[in-house]
């Protein structure tokens, strides 16, 4: 058999793709991850009593801004390296902006309070638990992502799984501001952005050993 012959073989019983399946199978496990969390964050942490208030506030949409704009650039870039060929393209570079932005925000907020505060600032009242609880939170969102991921085929395997983590932490640290008080900027920037880096950090280390194909 020549070579022709072997991919007409190999061709004849394929079927097209449906469009938009790889990101159907993705946001599928990101919602599946997400009832779960979702779930821990009401059962186990509790959600903030005075959560419509601050919904009315500036603070908690900062927050969320942050968050999801995060989440948003993560997921993007993990569903174009679920592809063979995929690369993280702009992506990459847009997770820059909300890191700035609070960055910018928190720098405000330092500029305008008294220095006897800025420790209170930075630390809050959940400094020791923050970053952990955000990272527990991802991992069901994160497992998520894996179960996406063995229906596709990422060959930067690596990367990949550093772009589900970071998705999972930021969806996570999503949901996590429906329990979390806190409002600093510079707290968020610190304690949030510490479990998101965690989450991502394992992906990066489970990548190649759970999304091969």
């Amino acid at each position: 058999m020549n070579s022709d012959d072997l991919i007409a073989t190999l061709a004849q019983d394929l079927r097209p793709v449906p469009r938009h399946a790889v990101g159907r199978r993705l946001t599928l496990g990101i919602i599946a991850g997400g009832v779960v969390t979702a779930i821990a964050v009401a059962l186990w942490l509790g959600i903030r009593p005075d959560l419509m208030l601050a919904m009315r506030g500036g603070t908690f949409w900062i927050k969320w801004a942050y968050t999801i704009s995060l989440a948003v650039c993560a997921t993007a870039a993990a569903l174009r390296l679920a592809r063979p060929d995929g690369r993280v393209g702009v992506w990459g570079w847009l997770m820059v902006l909300p890191v700035l932005g609070l960055a910018l925000v928190a720098a405000i907020g330092l500029a305008t309070t008294p220095t006897g505060q800025w420790l209170t600032m930075w630390l809050g009242h959940s400094w020791t638990v923050c970053s952990r609880n955000v990272f527990l939170l991802a991992l069901p969102i994160f497992v998520g992502l894996l179960w996406s991921f063995r229906r596709l085929a990422p060959t930067q395997l690596a990367l990949a799984g550093t772009c589900a983590g970071l998705a999972a932490g930021a969806w996570g640290a999503t949901l996590y501001c429906l329990h979390c008080p806190e409002t600093s900027a510079l707290f968020v920037l610190t304690w949030y952005s510490l479990g998101m880096l965690g989450a991502a950090l394992v992906g990066r280390l489970l990548g190649p050993r759970l999304l091969r194909w």
